[in-house]
Parts: C-alpha cells; structure tokens; sequence
C-alpha cells in the first residue's frame, strides 16, 4: 500500500507501514477496498454466465466502492463492458477507463447528444420519446456511438411498453439501426422459486428475438444464478461484484470486498444502573466498560443498529471478540460494550472492526433494517480510503478530509502518479 502524494514529505525515514498510519491518524474510520476480491468476484461470475459476457455494473460510485478504481482494476481484468446510472458517472469512469464501452441507465435527454458523443458512451433508451430525440441528435451530427433499448417485462419502472417496442421492430429489420444492446430487468431474482422469473423469461425472449442480430440482456447479479435461460448474450452484476449475496436462500458464493474500522477514541467505565447515550435507553447491568468509537450514522452507520434494554443491537470485533453496541448510535460515536475482554486488550487509539473479519455486508444490513446495496451506498466520505490489490500502481489512501483537518505529512514516493481528481 502507498500512502496518498498529495500529503507533503516526511521529515525522517520511516517504513511504508508507519508512513501508512500516520496518514490515517487524522481519521476516525478506515475503509478498505479489496480489488482482488472484485475482481475474483467478477471471474466467478464471469465462468457462471459462459459464454455471455460477464459486465459489470459500477453505478452509485461502484456502489460506494471507488468507481474509478474498480472500473481500472476491472478492465485490466478482462471487463469490456460498465454500466452506470447518468452522464456524470459515465465521465468519471471514461477518464479511468479509455477503451470499454459504457452505458448510461438514466436514458437519453434533449440536449444531451453532445455529452454522450464527447465521451463515447451509450444511452439506454426507455422510451419512444427518448428514442425519437437521439434520432435527431445522430442524423444531425452524424454520431453512430450506439444505444441499447430497455424494454419493461415487469418492473413497471423504465423501459419501452411491449406494444412500443414492437412497433420498432421494422427499425431492426430494415438495418443501420444504431441499437446495441436490448435488454430489461428482473423483478425477483434473488428468489429461485418465484413465479415471475419465468413469466418475464417468456416475455423478454419473445421480444428480443425480434431484435435480430441485436445482443440481448437480462440477468442482474442474482438473474446469473437462475441459469443458462436467464443469460443469454450479456449479464450485468452489480452488487453481488462488491460481496452482497446474490443467492440469499443459500450461502454466499462472493468474497467479502470490504473492510471497516473505526477508532476508539476514549475508554470509560460506568456503574451498574447508569445509562449510555440519547434517551438513556440502555442500562448498564453491571459494572461496565465501554469503548467509544469515532463513527456514527453520518459515516453510513445507521441508528437502526442501535441497542436498548429490550433489543440486542449490531456487534463490533474489539481485540478479536464481538461486543456488542450500548445505546443509540449517534452522529459521530458509537459506544461498545468491552466489558468483557481481558484487561487492556483495547485501548485509545486501537482499531475495531465494523464491517470484515466475519461481519459481512448482509449481515450489518439485517441490523439496519435494509438491504447491502444501502449499506455499500451509504458509507461515508469521511473514512480513509485503502485500496489494495488489482495491481492497482495509483496510490491506495484517498482521504475524504473532515473540513478543516489535514493529514499529518507522509513520504511521496519517487516518480509516483497523482490520484485521480
């Protein structure tokens, strides 16, 4: 791991290990993305779907992961195709990735020609009205970038009406077409047994095999894992890449991707009978120790995992232990109940696990009430970035700075690139 350049020279010879601590001193969490494991994550995936083509879906900022990094890691990898969800996205990760082809999920706007040709990427059109536009837009310029065509076989979200989409189907017959890609979305992939997997089956493969000679996809992460049927030319994983579970009636087959810490930034005891946090509602049962750690619900942590004297809240791993949360999560601290460890086993300063070691992203979303593409999304942005592995030769600390603080200074080393801005 290199430490970010952007922190000016250290004044004394110190190892990259003590240069890399002393550039996450200033913060109170540590996020670690494991490229490796993405990258695992997207083979696994990729064999799965053989022989469509496995792309990846980055949107969301690679769903909190670094959408620049993971798209460079990814590409060196073999992926050919990204997928992300407006214009802003897709500017980003053509500046990480020059050749692969990119589209844009959000669909196509008047006026927005410009930006899809300046940066060679691809709408996907919903809409007759949408379709008409970019018509207009490549008939005038000349541009012949290509578009994919959403068609709704269920979701009843975005997509072209199956009366719409075969009133283009002369378009496809007659050639020169400019549509890439036909493709709509699953409703409940993660659940084998439902129903509407195969009625959506049906119907996408109706229409699409109108589509002549146009590729055609369906699945989503957890669609790759309904089989053959469901994959046809392309897939398109998102969240199973960063280690949600795609199979959620069965064991995750995905690597964990992300790791977080946080800092303990004060230890403290208190008597059996006192409270601990906002509203007091959670009563120390004992003689207690506590640990408060620099992170709260402005970091992603949300106040749902909080505990109470009627409900166990989320776990955190002190010195190699779970130990549980006392009392409500707040903004910037949460307090963990320690009591039990042996004696200086965690002390200021000292890092806990949030997130790894066994705490997987399903796991934290059962406690916060939701799903792990939120618990992925909802991360912070004042945690300390780590990236590792992925061969990735940038430097791996991107520090989201808390206004006002600054890192303490740490060596640049000789001839190394500049993260990207």
């Amino acid at each position: 791991m290199a430490s970010d350049p952007k922190t000016i020279p250290q004044s004394g010879p110190l190892s990259a290990e003590a240069n890399q601590a002393a550039a996450l001193a200033a913060y109170g969490g540590v996020l670690t993305v494991d490229l490796d494991a993405i990258i695992a994550n997207w083979r696994k995936l990729e064999k799965t779907a053989v022989p469509a083509e496995c792309a990846a879906v980055i949107k969301a900022d690679a769903y909190g992961c670094g959408a620049a990094e993971v798209s460079r890691a990814l590409s060196k990898a073999g992926c050919k195709t990204f997928f992300v969800a407006t214009i802003e996205e897709a500017r980003k990760v053509r500046a990480a990735v020059p050749e692969p082809t990119i589209y844009v999920l959000g669909g196509y706007f008047q006026n927005t020609g410009e930006h899809y040709a300046k940066i060679n990427c691809r709408p996907v059109i919903g809409d007759l009205n949408e379709l008409a536009e970019w018509d207009v837009f490549c008939r005038r310029t000349g541009w012949n970038g290509g578009a994919a065509v959403h068609i709704d076989t269920g979701m009843n979200r975005l997509g072209l009406t199956l009366s719409d989409a075969q009133a283009i189907i002369p378009r496809i017959n007659a050639g020169d077409h400019g549509i890439t890609l036909v493709m709509s979305h699953l409703v409940s992939a993660e659940q084998l047994n439902s129903p509407v997997n195969a009625r959506q089956l049906a119907t996408f493969r109706s229409i699409a095999s109108e589509f002549s000679g146009v590729p055609a996809a369906l699945a989503n992460s957890s669609g790759i894992f309904l089989g053959a049927p469901f994959q046809f030319d392309l897939v398109r994983p998102g969240a199973a890449l960063y280690g949600v579970n795609p199979t959620p009636e069965a064991d995750n087959p995905m690597q964990q991707v992300v790791d977080l810490k946080a800092r303990i930034v004060q230890i403290r005891t208190i008597e059996r009978g006192e409270t601990v946090g906002y509203g007091g509602t959670w009563t120390a049962r004992r003689p207690t120790k506590l640990a408060i750690i620099a992170v709260g619900y402005a970091d992603g942590y949300f106040r749902a995992a909080s505990s109470n004297d009627g409900t166990r809240g989320a776990e955190v791993i002190v010195a190699g232990k779970r130990c549980p949360i006392a009392g409500r999560i707040s903004m910037d601290l949460i307090a963990i109940d320690i009591t039990d460890l042996p004696p200086n086993a965690a002390r200021r300063g000292h890092m806990v696990t949030l997130l790894g070691d066994g705490i997987t992203v399903d796991e934290l979303a059962h406690h916060f009430g939701t799903i792990g593409y939120e618990v992925l999304t909802s991360l912070g942005h004042r945690y300390a970035r780590v990236y590792k592995g992925g061969n990735v030769v940038e430097p791996l600390v991107k520090p989201e700075l808390v206004q006002g603080a600054e890192p303490p200074p740490v060596e640049q080393p000789a001839n190394s690139p500049r993260s990207p801005s």
